[in-house]
């Protein structure tokens, strides 16, 4: 990191209903200074204040939704400008599946924002589409659909506490393909070219956890040469994130169900990637009790 662009500038955004409010407490409890629902058109001169009073601000978060109508589609511009000076800025994206903010809306018994005379789906895909740019332009996705409260200002303290913030984040996630892509992931690896334990009546009940399972997956023909070599493409990616200020990289592991191959690829890759020095490595497995 550059020691120049010392302040931090974080910009929080995404889905309504994915816990942008819920984010903003967990930041300011970190001790980041919070603005939340600020004008696009506001953050240049917000960030003027941030580096150049007499005591600047560290670590700044500012809160944007869709409720700055117009002027969120100049949101953009605004980002494009702020990344030209002296700050190391960061775009934090939150987003959930359509059931889960469904849910969610219900449960308050408040509208979309965008549903106008429509149903809470219809302000949900009119708001994916106008952020998508920004989804795609984020430095940190997180998926928050299966995430209560607490567990996302856990996340967030996870990944944005001072000590963590100058290292690399990196979440290694096992899944299920039969459950979907992990809509959060930088990278996948694709580990259903290894024979499935499924099949296999001793090795059925338990998961990749347990020392049988691992012992049967990466004892495969081809197992340790493509962890070997994955370990390795890893290695130039990781380092382009550091340098292009992306502290945050979710790594999926896929196999069929989530229950054998990828948790036992999983931890290996993980425990491999911990030895890395300036990283911090967490581990997830997304679909392991789903079977």
């Amino acid at each position: 990191m550059s020691s120049e662009k010392k302040h931090e500038l974080l910009i929080v955004t995404g889905m309504s209903g994915a816990g942008r409010s819920t984010v903003g407490n967990a930041l300011e409890d970190l001790g980041w200074y919070v603005v939340d629902n600020l004008p696009p058109q506001m953050l240049g001169p917000v960030a003027d204040l941030f580096t150049l009073a007499k005591t600047p601000l560290p670590r700044l978060a500012v809160v944007i939704d869709v409720r700055g109508g117009e002027f969120f589609s100049e949101l953009q511009e605004h980002l494009a400008q702020l990344r030209t000076r002296s700050i190391n800025l960061r775009l934090l994206f939150l987003e959930a599946t359509d059931a889960a903010l469904v849910k969610r809306f219900e449960s308050v018994r408040r509208p979309h924002p965008l549903q106008g005379n429509g149903t809470i789906l219809d302000g949900i895909g009119e708001e994916r589409v106008r952020l998508l740019s920004l989804r795609e332009a984020a430095d940190v996705v997180i998926d928050t659909s299966d995430l209560n409260i607490h567990q996302l200002s856990n996340k967030i303290s996870d990944g944005f506490t001072l000590e963590h913030s100058q290292r690399l984040q990196i979440t290694v996630m096992s899944f299920g393909f039969k459950y979907g892509l992990p809509s959060d992931a930088d990278l996948v690896a694709d580990m259903r070219f290894l024979p499935n334990p499924f099949w296999q009546e001793a090795l059925r009940p338990f998961t990749g956890e347990d020392q049988a399972v691992s012992d049967f997956v990466l004892g495969q023909p081809g197992a340790e040469e493509f962890i070997t070599n994955y370990l390795s493409a890893l290695k130039p990616v990781l380092r382009g994130y550091v340098q292009e200020n992306k502290r945050y990289a979710t790594i999926a592991v896929g196999c069929t169900g989530g229950k054998h191959r990828s948790v036992a690829t999983a931890k290996r890759i993980a425990a491999e990637l911990a030895k890395l020095p300036d990283v911090a490595v967490s581990i997830k497995h997304r679909d392991l009790g789903k079977e």
